[in-house]
C-alpha cells in the first residue's frame, strides 16, 4: 500500500470483473451477449463524422434520452443515462442511499453493490434469499434507508414479475427502491410501467447485455423527474459529459432495430433453455433463469477443478470463491457451437476418475 493513499483507500476491497483473457478461449464468463449488435451500428461507426469529435458531446445526452423515452413510453425528463450502467448505478448510491438507516439488499446479488457501500460510506444490511434461491421480498422493511437488488437477479438468475414489484413499492413507500434490470430483456418482466404509481421506484438498464455493446459502456435509469434531477445533480458535480457523441449515435441505432433486438433476444433464451436440460442430463443442478447465464452446481464434482478443467481445455467460465456459492459455476449463454463445446468438454470432466 502506498503512503499516498487516503486512508480510506487502503480499506477498500475492489470489485473484482470477469476474466478478459488473451489467449483466444470460448467466453462464457461475463454474461456477454454472443451475436453482434444490430447492422445500423455498424453504419454509425463506419460514417460517423469524425469533426464531430472536436466538439464536447451535448451534455443533456438529448438524442439518446429522446429515443430511449420513447423506447419505454415515459417522458424524456424520466430518463437518465451515464457511462455503463455501473456508472449510473455509483450515482444513483450517492443520490439516494447516503441515509441514517442501512441500505437493504439480498446477501446474493450483483457483488458491485457491497463495493459502492464501502466506497461511499453506507450501512448496508444484507438479506438471505428465500429457500429457492429468488430474491425475499417479503424480506424488506419499510424501515429501510433504501433497496436495491437485481431482477432477474445476479448470479442466480430468478426474475420477479411486476405485480410483486407492485407489492413490495405498495409497503415501502418513503425511500428508493433501484431494480437494477441488467439482465431483463431475457425472460424477465420490467417494472419501468410502475414509475408513473410509485414515485421512490428507480429501474436501471444497460446496452451491454442484450443489446450487444458492452464495449460501448452505456446505461441509464428511468424514474420519476424527482429521483432524475437527484442523479443530475450527482453527475453534474462529477462528470457533466459522461456519454459520448458516438456512443450517444450508436445506441440511438441499436433502439432503432427492434427485429434484431429481438431476434436475439430469443436466440439467446432458447439456447438458455437446451443448456439447461443438457446440463441436468449431466447430474448438474441448475437453477431457473430468466437471465443470459446459467447458475449450477454438481452434487459429486468440485466446481474450482471443474472450472480450472475447463479453462484448461478451452472454455471460460465464472467461479466465484465466497462461501455461498464456492460451489457453483456461473455459464453465461454462447452461441449453440459454444453451448455444444461446454457440454462436450464437461461431459468428459464429469467421466474422468477422481
Amino acid at each position: 500500500m502506498s503512503k499516498f493513499w487516503s486512508p480510506e483507500v487502503r480499506e477498500l476491497t475492489p470489485y473484482v470483473p470477469g476474466e478478459q483473457p488473451r489467449e483466444r478461449l470460448i467466453k462464457l464468463n461475463t454474461n456477454e451477449n454472443p451475436y453482434p449488435p444490430a447492422p445500423g451500428v455498424g453504419a454509425v461507426l463506419r460514417d460517423f463524422p469524425s469533426d464531430h469529435l472536436r466538439r464536447y458531446p451535448d451534455p443533456e445526452s438529448r438524442a439518446l434520452r429522446e429515443a430511449l423515452a420513447a423506447e419505454f413510453g415515459v417522458e424524456v425528463g424520466q430518463v437518465f443515462v451515464g457511462n455503463g450502467s455501473d456508472e449510473v448505478l455509483a450515482l444513483a448510491f450517492q443520490a439516494f442511499f447516503r441515509q441514517a438507516a442501512a441500505l437493504q439488499m439480498p446477501a446474493i446479488t450483483y457483488s458491485f453493490y457491497p463495493v459502492y457501500c464501502r466506497l461511499y460510506d453506507i450501512e448496508r444490511q444484507a438479506l438471505p434469499l428465500a429457500a429457492d434461491w429468488s430474491v425475499d421480498l417479503a424480506a424488506f422493511t419499510p424501515s429501510a434507508g433504501g433497496v436495491v437488488f437485481a431482477n432477474p437477479n445476479a448470479p442466480t438468475g430468478h426474475g420477479h414479475d411486476r405485480a410483486a414489484i407492485a407489492n413490495l413499492l405498495e409497503r415501502i413507500t418513503e425511500s428508493v427502491v433501484l431494480i437494477d434490470e441488467a439482465y431483463v430483456d431475457f425472460g424477465g418482466e420490467s417494472a419501468v410501467p410502475l414509475v408513473e404509481r410509485f414515485p421512490n421506484l428507480l429501474v436501471t438498464g444497460t446496452f451491454s447485455k442484450s443489446r450487444s455493446l458492452a464495449g460501448l459502456r452505456l446505461g441509464y435509469a428511468v424514474g420519476s423527474r424527482e429521483l432524475i434531477e437527484g442523479l443530475e445533480r450527482v453527475k453534474d458535480s462529477f462528470n457533466s459529459y459522461p456519454v459520448d457523441s458516438l456512443a450517444s449515435a450508436v445506441a440511438i441505432a441499436s433502439l432503432a432495430d427492434a427485429e434484431h433486438f429481438a431476434a436475439c433476444r430469443e436466440r439467446v433464451i432458447t439456447t438458455r433453455e437446451q443448456t439447461r436440460s443438457a446440463l441436468e442430463r449431466l447430474g448438474f443442478e441448475v437453477l431457473p433463469s430468466q437471465a443470459n447465464f446459467l447458475l449450477v452446481r454438481h452434487p459429486d464434482q468440485d466446481a474450482a477443478q471443474l472450472f480450472v478443467g475447463l479453462r484448461e481445455r478451452g472454455v471460460l467460465v465464472r467461479h466465484f470463491n465466497t462461501e455461498a456459492l464456492r460451489d457453483h459455476l456461473r455459464i453465461s449463454i454462447g452461441t449453440d457451437d459454444e453451448m455444444e463445446n461446454l457440454i462436450e468438454t464437461l461431459t468428459l470432466l464429469c467421466q474422468a476418475p477422481a
